[in-house]
């Protein structure tokens, strides 16, 4: 037989602004006890939308690193290499696993406003990178190419 008690000692309300490791811990043992009318639900459910920024920054920062060594590609074959050759691939496989858990992220993909952002922050890095300052102002590939494991520019 399970007895629920009231948990006691609730932290401060500014657990979550002083601790937000301790506040996760109290809103889970929270739910799980059923005591609903205790948790915190604005930061709640900040933390969750968190949730889905994360994963949106996730796919970008990969994105973004995709890009960036595709353009290496393209603009110095003489350079291309294995190293090259993983990080594309690595990107790619790990880009695939994440629309797979989350495909509502796919929607992301095909807005022009964000694709430019990602664009953007590819050139910075392919420009550190290498040196060149040459690059497109706007993506000569479509994402689905992108993210196709069979395809390089070449």
């Amino acid at each position: 037989m399970t007895v629920r008690l009231k948990p006691s000692g609730l932290a401060a309300p500014d657990l979550y602004d002083t601790d937000i490791g301790a506040w996760a811990e109290q809103q889970a043992r929270l739910l799980r006890a059923g005591w609903f009318a205790e948790l915190d639900i604005e930061h709640i459910a900040e933390e969750i939308e968190d949730v889905g920024k994360s994963e949106q920054r996730e796919l970008a920062n990969r994105l973004s690193v995709l890009l960036a060594h595709l353009l290496k590609w393209h603009y110095q074959p003489e350079r291309r290499g294995n190293s090259w050759r993983r990080t594309i691939l690595a990107q790619r496989r790990s880009l695939s696993l994440r629309l797979k858990r989350t495909p509502s992220l796919k929607t992301i993909l095909r807005d022009p406003d964000w694709l430019e952002e990602i664009w953007e922050d590819a050139i910075s890095a392919a420009t550190a990178e290498t040196g060149l300052d040459a690059f497109p102002e706007h993506c000569p590939w479509e994402i689905p190419q992108v993210l196709d494991a069979d395809w390089m520019p070449e």
